[in-house]
């Protein structure tokens, strides 16, 4: 097995080579975006060397606390501008050319190096996967074909907060915690069934919600069923530049993302591979500063979550009892809004709920005992770090999932056998709160107060 893992990444690394050689220039040629009765919609023109086009899509329904004619039209589309910035890494990894010229703004040499760290560390699973092995300098050539050049927007924000729901228990603590001290608008993109019951279980329905309908390109679905290289690119990066846009809209000074601090820990251990790059605390530093620089100074984003482990989540998590037969974290199930009972995700999330909620109750969640399903061992090993690389999902640190491995076999015992880690005790975990953050002073009093409630 091990074998074939290592002639399909030569043969991927090969394929890298060639494209190379065969595909000379990613063009971002232009973008359109337009305002209709209090909606908007944005397309994005890309292209590799005038053979391959790509046109990608976003629509953003009318609501009635949305208002684009107070945004000066520059202000629009320097905004809209970066989301196709950052949507044009998925088309790009099709084909890989060596060079990428942007043509709708200009772009100075710290923006281009800003954005090309982005590209190769969101891209940092992908290489890795596919067996590809290539330099941050090398990996991409970026120029900058246009005389339009930036400078900072004004935006009428006032003291409103958008939150950003995927139908985790993560964004459920975040929108709970804060809907009960300031007004909110929950923030969903495609919306499916367990994003909707969310919002639902928080009293909310979807004509309350800032809804972003995001449609792929039909040819970059073709090429990845053709054999082009494919894998997993910075969908919170994306997600970024995407609020940005509502904040705009909907005049609203915070966006109140749920990324925790265990997102910092990376993929493979001793690299910089991290599945969740864009969900970094490093990601997070480099995106409110370029904000700050190139966009607007005043449009707050941050991670309300950010100071609390997994463990705590889960912690707050248990409390919201309405959300548990909505929320659903299992990336295999999502089509059918349901826990596929297999994969890391729906492991890693029965794991660190275990500590918090009683096995009857897990069951009922799940719909499955997966404490006693040997099946789902090989996936355990890579869980709690005994195998050479963690999942490639949003999961939490090896050390909590040990920790609760702990707290289930001392209270009924599992498949799953403990490993060494330091010795702390689950209570002095729960208290820890990591000052690494960006939260607003009042943020901070409302996560504290539910923490050590």
């Amino acid at each position: 097995m091990e074998n074939i893992k290592a002639l399909k990444r030569n043969e991927n690394q090969e394929k890298f080579v060639a494209l190379r050689k065969e595909w000379s220039v990613f063009t971002y040629e232009r973008f359109e975006v337009k305002t209709d009765n209090g909606g908007l919609e944005a397309t994005f023109y890309f292209n590799i060397d005038q053979k391959h086009f790509f046109a990608p899509h976003i629509a953003i329904p009318e609501r009635p606390f949305l208002d684009w004619t107070k945004i000066e039209r520059k202000a629009l589309e320097t905004i809209v501008f970066h989301i196709g910035m950052i949507e044009l890494i998925s088309y790009w990894k099709t084909l890989c050319p060596a060079k990428v010229v942007i043509k709708p703004f200009a772009l100075s040499e710290p923006q281009m190096r800003w954005w090309k760290k982005l590209y190769y560390n969101g891209l940092g699973e992908f290489f890795y996967l596919n067996g590809i092995t290539v330099g941050e300098e090398e990996f991409m050539q970026m120029e900058s074909d246009s005389e339009r050049g930036f400078s900072p927007i004004s935006l009428p924000l006032d003291e409103k907060t958008l939150v950003p729901i995927g139908g985790g228990k993560d964004s459920v603590v975040t929108l709970e915690l804060l809907r009960k001290e300031m007004p909110v608008t929950p923030l969903i993109v495609n919306p499916r069934g367990a994003t909707i019951g969310c919002i639902e279980a928080a009293g909310f329905t979807l004509d309350d919600c800032l809804v972003i309908n995001r449609t792929l390109d039909a040819n970059m679905l073709k090429l990845n069923a053709e054999g082009c290289l494919n894998g997993h690119t910075p969908f919170s990066a994306m997600l970024a530049f995407v609020t940005l846009l509502a904040a705009a809209g909907s005049g609203s000074r915070y966006i109140a993302l749920s990324n925790e601090s265990s997102a910092n820990e990376s993929t493979v251990p001793g690299t910089k591979i991290n599945h969740q790059y864009s969900k970094s605390v490093e990601f997070e530093r480099d995106f409110r500063t370029y904000v700050e620089t190139y966009v607007n100074d005043k449009v707050q984003y941050f991670s309300f979550l950010r100071p609390l482990s997994e463990l705590q989540i889960a912690m707050l998590f248990s409390r919201c009892k309405n959300y548990h037969a909505v929320f659903r974290s299992c990336n295999a199930g999502s089509k059918t809004d349901s826990w596929c009972c297999r994969c890391p995700k729906c492991l890693f999330t029965w794991i660190i709920l275990s500590p918090f909620l009683s096995h009857d109750e897990l069951v009922r969640i799940f719909g499955s005992d997966m404490s006693n399903d040997k099946d789902l061992l090989p996936v355990f090993e890579e869980l709690n770090g005994t195998a050479p690389v963690k999942p490639f999902e949003c999961v939490g640190t090896v050390g909590e999932v040990r920790t609760c491995v702990d707290v289930m076999n001392d209270r009924e015992g599992t498949i799953f056998e403990s490993s060494p880690h330091p010795d702390v005790a689950l209570s002095e975990l729960l208290k820890n709160f990591n000052k690494e953050n960006f939260l607003p002073e009042r943020f901070v009093g409302v996560l504290k107060s539910a923490l050590y409630k």
